[in-house]
């Protein structure tokens, strides 16, 4: 064996002891510069969440639970795009950013465009549409909506195919925002205030208004719905692609949870969810959505907001979902009540997740990026050459 041979056997070896010694001792001499496991299986999916709309199997649920992946889609997709946004009324979304609308049936964000990026990098190639109505295949949206608890029904709350008016504003723009209203006829009046920033985080306020005489109990969520698996899925073994989840609740260990959209499938069935789930129950510091290759879709309560976060898979309709559940309020007579959320609906550019997160509190928003095993190398790697970048305009030459 010449000398180059065993000095590369000789560096090989080296390197993976340095990188054994790294996880070994890491953890001990530099805890926080590892965040906690991510959780990568399923674990039980039925939790009691005292306070939060979350039952386990062994508690009745509450009259109207939780919508369901049923009630979200009917039917199987059989019109083009351009004809079902045609067929409700819409309030048109447009920033420098995105462009789309939200949809007064369900009161929906069902159609966004990212301006800035293209399919492909051929002239020509059409921009990048990251959610779709119901109807059209691959059916991608966000809805809004309150769980009525006992007397209440179904029928008193908005649900996927209510009706909304538009009470102020005809755009969503950075600074315009948009209102919509519903009157059940029986005393309570719901309103969702729609705004967006410059880049891609829409605020939600949902309020409701109880002229009943008496006093009403609902429990305000967010939900993210997906129909069957991504078209442009990379399904590459060290790209995560599916749902994902923060709890930053103190004491948790394994903060950020990532399930691929097969691994859902297999989730624990769950009587009060209708077949596979997965439940956290959050203290404070969480999020739940769906992420992509480039983009992501998230549910993103305050920073002190409690909440009960739900992944669960319809096999009737292949729909994955994402849940947002927020305690639940009881309105008093001549009372209102309110819930004010975000949804990041866009592309995962470093710098602004890191400016929702350090400017906006959103705990932990960089780590919705993949960085794969080695974080601990690619995370600061990757923020040197950004730095690099500004300076020089060359990310060749930054590398």
């Amino acid at each position: 064996m010449d000398d180059q041979s065993r000095n590369l056997i000789l560096a090989t070896a080296l390197s993976f002891l340095v990188l054994m010694g790294w996880f070994v001792l890491g953890p001990i001499l530099f805890p926080n510069a590892f965040p906690p496991a991510v959780e990568e299986t399923a674990p039980v999916a039925d939790a009691t969440a005292t306070g939060t709309g979350a039952t386990d199997a062994t508690t009745p649920p509450a009259p109207g639970a939780a919508p369901t992946p049923g009630t979200e889609i009917a039917g199987a997709p059989t019109q083009d795009r351009a004809a079902v946004l045609a067929q409700s009324g819409r309030v048109r979304i447009s920033t420098d950013r995105v462009a789309g609308s939200l949809s007064l049936v369900g009161g929906r964000i069902d159609d966004l465009q990212l301006l800035d990026y293209t399919v492909t990098v051929e002239p020509g190639s059409p921009t990048v549409t990251l959610l779709t109505p119901p109807g059209v295949a691959n059916a991608y949206y966000a809805r809004y909506g309150w769980t009525p608890w006992a007397p209440l029904t179904a029928a008193d709350v908005p649900g996927p195919t209510t009706v909304w008016t538009v009470e102020k504003g005809d755009e969503l723009t950075e600074t315009t925002p948009v209102t919509l209203r519903w009157d059940n006829g029986k005393g309570l009046t719901f309103r969702q205030t729609f705004s967006i920033d410059d880049n891609y985080m829409f605020g939600v306020a949902q309020s409701v208004e109880n002229a009943t005489g008496g006093e009403v109990k609902v429990s305000p969520y967010g939900l993210l719905v997906r129909q069957g698996m991504p078209p442009d899925l990379k399904n590459f073994y060290i790209l995560h692609e599916g749902f994902l989840a923060m709890n930053g609740s103190p004491g948790v260990r394994d903060q950020l949870n990532q399930f691929k959209y097969k691994a859902a499938k297999d989730f624990d069935p769950s009587a009060t969810e209708g077949g596979p789930a997965w439940t956290m129950d959050v203290t404070a510091n969480g999020w739940i959505g769906f992420t992509d290759h480039y983009w992501q879709s998230i549910l993103v309560p305050k920073a002190d907001q409690a909440f009960t976060g739900v992944a669960r898979y319809d096999a009737a309709s292949d729909t994955f979902l994402s849940d947002m559940r927020l305690p639940d309020v009881t309105v008093a007579a001549g009372a209102s009540a309110s819930a004010d959320t975000s949804l990041f609906a866009g592309a995962k550019v470093w710098a602004t997740l890191r400016h929702y997160q350090n400017e906006q509190g959103v705990f932990r928003f960089v780590d919705s990026i993949d960085w794969g095993w080695f974080f601990f190398l690619t995370k600061p790697i990757f923020r040197v050459l950004h730095e690099m970048h500004k300076l020089i305009g060359n990310m060749g030459l930054s590398i």
